[in-house]
């Protein structure tokens, strides 16, 4: 954890008393991404919404789970579900159509303001082009009101100071691995095979990646609700003895001395004989 950023990140104003500031956590494993809406308390952060790139199955992505358009799956699948939460999907629907430009919600003038939050990195660099931007700008584009700018978007030149929408859009949509997938197919096919093997068994090629996430951000917008787990009946086994109760140890000892008293009564019987 960055303590440094964190002060920064949770310290409300004084006279916004107990408003909680909300923090739109991004973190990166190997194989998921998890996006989180939290706020600190005195005791301890709490989550208010939460989604994982391992949800976007549901929503046709089986694959590139941890990359750049995954991330922006997940931002936007955490920001449409955080506003039906809040009741506030309908007002605010962000920007429908991927096109990669800059955009910015705004409030709607006599309706309940937009959902504000700050981007927290953590400890991730936070060059150009990074996975982490993905997921910011999915959560905006989804309806978030989060302050930010474009230039660390990929599509951006540090030295004109231009941000080029196209660049930005095409990484959005995954061009960046059917690029890939090209220049490896022309290279080598048994590399092309073996390296994109999950991509061929799903039926996912350089063709159809734009269309498989576009696909994804149309179903994500129609149902983005966390989906109800089943509960298992478990079946519970004990492996030592129940404890018995007062009226139940009493019950055990009769028992044991009638038994004791019945043993007593034949042997004297037989020694009677």
């Amino acid at each position: 954890t960055d303590y440094f950023a964190r002060k920064r990140l949770i310290w409300q104003d004084k006279n916004k008393y107990n408003t909680p500031k909300y923090r739109l956590v991004v973190r990166f494993t190997n194989k998921d991404i998890v996006c989180q809406i939290i706020y600190a308390c005195m005791d301890g952060d709490r989550v208010l919404c939460s989604a994982y790139s391992h949800e976007l199955p549901h929503y046709g992505v089986k694959v590139g789970l941890s990359n750049y358009s995954a991330a922006y799956c997940t931002g936007l699948l955490l920001a449409r579900r955080v506003l039906l939460k809040l009741k506030l999907d309908s007002l605010y629907e962000g920007q429908k159509e991927v096109n990669g430009e800059e955009f910015l919600v705004e409030n709607v003038a006599g309706q309940r303001g937009a959902f504000k939050c700050f981007l927290d990195v953590g400890l991730r660099r936070t060059s150009t082009g990074a996975n982490v931007f993905g997921a910011l700008k999915g959560a905006v584009d989804g309806g978030l009101n989060i302050p930010h700018s474009a230039s660390r978007f990929p599509g951006n030149d540090s030295e004109s100071g231009e941000y080029n929408a196209e660049v930005h859009r095409a990484r959005i949509l995954g061009q960046h691995v059917a690029e890939y997938m090209r220049s490896l197919k022309e290279e080598s096919e048994d590399t092309y095979k073996r390296q994109f093997a999950s991509y061929l068994k799903n039926g996912v090629s350089e063709d159809t990646i734009e269309a498989m996430y576009t696909k994804a951000h149309a179903a994500i917008r129609k149902d983005p609700a966390q989906p109800k787990h089943e509960k298992k009946e478990v079946k519970k086994q004990r492996y030592n003895k129940k404890r018995l109760n007062r009226k139940e140890r009493r019950e055990r000892v009769r028992q044991k001395k009638a038994l004791y008293l019945s043993q007593l009564q034949k042997e004297l019987a037989v020694v009677g004989e």
